[in-house]
């Protein structure tokens, strides 16, 4: 194994948490094919520098919390990241009930005030549930959220 790709591995994955595909991706884009980029991976997972349930976590948190994001819309990105189902479900933990419903809330309230210039009250929480649920959220729970404000 080349001692040099191993190191830029390292550096690639030190940067930011990244999947086993992300990385074989990146092999191949560095061309480093077949066993010398599984011996690569291999070495990355064995010196903790990718540990797909540790990116879960972290993306799944950090998506959540920074970008505001539902659950529907973290675990498709998960899934198509490639994770394991139980990498998924440990993600998925990240995100407290109480603060999902909090964050839900405070989303309806921003985009409904800037909906202010709608005069017709349904077409404004149409147009805020969907803004919603594109971001992820669940839809009877977006609409709880609509009908108790």
């Amino acid at each position: 194994m080349d001692k040099q790709i191993l190191l830029k591995a390292c550096n690639f994955c030190a940067y930011q948490e990244r999947t086993q595909d992300e990385v074989r991706q990146k092999l191949k884009d560095w061309k480093v094919f077949d066993h010398e980029a599984e011996d690569v991976i291999a070495e990355l997972i064995t010196e903790n520098f990718i540990n797909e349930e540790r990116f879960a976590k972290t993306y799944a948190g950090s998506k959540f919390r920074v970008k505001k994001w539902g659950r529907n819309k973290i675990l498709g990105e998960l899934k198509r990241r490639g994770l394991s189902d139980y990498c998924i479900s440990s993600g998925m933990k990240e995100i407290d009930a109480e603060e999902y419903f909090l964050v839900l809330q405070a989303l309806l309230h921003k985009k409904l005030h800037s909906l202010r210039s709608e005069t017709n009250e349904f077409v404004k929480k149409k147009k805020a549930a969907d803004y919603a649920m594109r971001k992820g959220f669940e839809g009877d729970l977006v609409w709880d959220v609509l009908r108790g404000i």
